[in-house]
């Protein structure tokens, strides 16, 4: 199974009517209302690396643990310095560096696929570069493959995937690790993570990382998923600011075609705002001030992948989250629409990843190729209310679609397209936001989906 792609496939236009203000969220009550119906076999195994014990596990190369109320791995004293040449300016500088590498973990589901994600703070003059290395069911090993490199902002390095990644068995294909055959019974059945973090010499400033996860996942090929039962979200909707990535087309073009193409960030920027962060008066004093939502323009470029040429890339729009004030963000998979309700029901929106032809998603009006919408709530038949970005307006951004079409669209991996060719579907994708300090009912939300 591959990722739909292209997934910043430019979408057709779509109507929808919808009403209502933002307003802050509100959390769910008693933890007794998070059981759900049976849960179906996981396929998919999340970890990340994110508490001060945690960090010690690893092996360090010039890196220290930062203790506190956010742990993470930081610079002690450069392991070295490497001269790096981006690609994407042709400048060539050098960096001193050091280390963290991971303990190896097996792997709870022998994997066919994997994505791996990070949460960090790389001030000015620093960046880091987060690779993976695994080991395969029949012994051998995968090479070091860089699964991003990555900064904040774009002022000292483009941040960009890695194309051309492979070794016969496995490749990288923007953001994720995939099985080349996995007909043949190969899986990764064990990783490690290493993040080398950068920063100019001469200066004592240096990146943190403070989680660094990744989701493996065996997901079967499937053109169609068992129905789900309505569970224990029903009836429940989050107040989720409401965005259309359709009135910025034209805008700022260098990013992937403006608007049109920005479903990822647009998702991001929304539910970065439920969770009352935002970007500052200083942060968007670059974008056009005759633009609505600048803070949508702000998310697209700091989303963008320069290799990858689009704002879809899974990690880069959780790591773009995380850069908020104590907000943590994971790519993961979740199994069926109650796990979904279980997230909603705690009062945490779902960033979703789907492909669909137009007459498999009531009322949306168009299809593509791969598209990012928000899981904002459930109406009382079971019903899916999204935040659909791909909305011509702000106020026509919230939808509700039929249950049993979004979890045919989102969960399974095959699907045809319009000429009738066989091609990939998403599997269940998606981006889950939260705060550092959340609620026991939502610990145990995350928990029950896989997110610790």
């Amino acid at each position: 199974m591959n990722r739909p792609t292209p997934r910043r496939t430019v979408l057709a236009a779509a109507l929808a009517v919808a009403a209502g203000a933002a307003t802050p969220p509100a959390h769910a009550a008693a933890s007794s209302e998070l059981s759900a119906a049976p849960k179906a076999k996981r396929l998919v195994d999340y970890r990340a690396w994110h508490t001060a014990a945690d960090w010690k596990q690893g092996i360090a190369n010039g890196t220290r643990v930062v203790n506190g109320g956010r742990p993470g791995v930081a610079i002690d004293r450069p392991a070295g310095s490497a001269e790096y040449r981006d690609p994407h300016t042709g400048t060539t500088a050098t960096w001193e560096y050091a280390v963290w590498t991971s303990p190896a973990r097996t792997l709870k589901v022998p994997s066919t696929e994997a994505v791996v994600s990070w949460n960090a703070h790389t001030p000015a003059g620093t960046w880091i570069a987060v690779e993976m290395r695994g080991t395969y069911s029949d012994g051998g090993r995968t090479p070091w493959y860089v699964m991003g490199r990555w900064a904040a902002g774009d002022g000292d390095i483009r941040r960009t995937s890695v194309d051309g990644q492979k070794d016969g068995k496995s490749n990288i294909s923007t953001d994720t690790f995939a099985i080349d055959n996995p007909a043949s019974g190969l899986r990764l059945s064990s990783y490690e993570l290493r993040v080398i973090l950068h920063r100019r010499p001469g200066i004592t400033l240096t990146p943190t990382v403070w989680r660094l996860g990744l989701m493996g996942s065996a997901v079967p090929d499937r053109f169609d998923v068992p129905a789900s039962k309505p569970g224990v979200a029903t009836g429940r909707e989050l107040t989720v600011p409401r965005y259309s990535q359709e009135i910025h087309k034209g805008q700022y073009p260098e990013y992937d075609n403006g608007g049109e193409a920005w479903c990822s960030p647009t998702s991001s920027q929304m539910i970065i705002e439920y969770w009352g962060r935002k970007p500052t008066a200083a942060d968007l004093a670059w974008v056009n001030p005759a633009y609505a939502d600048p803070q949508v323009c702000h998310a697209a470029r700091f989303t963008y992948d320069y290799q990858y040429q689009g704002c879809g890339n899974w990690p880069f729009n959780t790591a773009y989250a995380a850069t908020y004030r104590d907000m943590e963000a994971a790519v993961t998979r979740l199994g069926t629409l109650s796990d979904a309700e279980t997230l909603i029901r705690a009062g945490i929106p779902v960033i979703t990843s789907q492909s669909f032809l137009a007459a498999e998603l009531t009322g949306a009006g168009y299809g593509t190729a791969g598209h990012l919408m928000t899981v904002i709530g459930f109406t009382k038949s079971g019903d899916v209310i999204a935040n659909d970005p791909n909305s011509p307006t702000n106020a026509a951004v919230r939808r509700v679609y039929k249950r049993r079409e979004f979890e045919r669209i989102w969960l399974r991996t095959k699907r045809k397209n319009a000429e009738g060719k066989v091609v990939s579907g998403t599997g269940g994708i998606c981006y889950v936001y939260f705060p550092r300090e959340v609620t026991a009912v939502q610990r145990a939300a995350l928990a029950a989906v896989g997110i610790s």
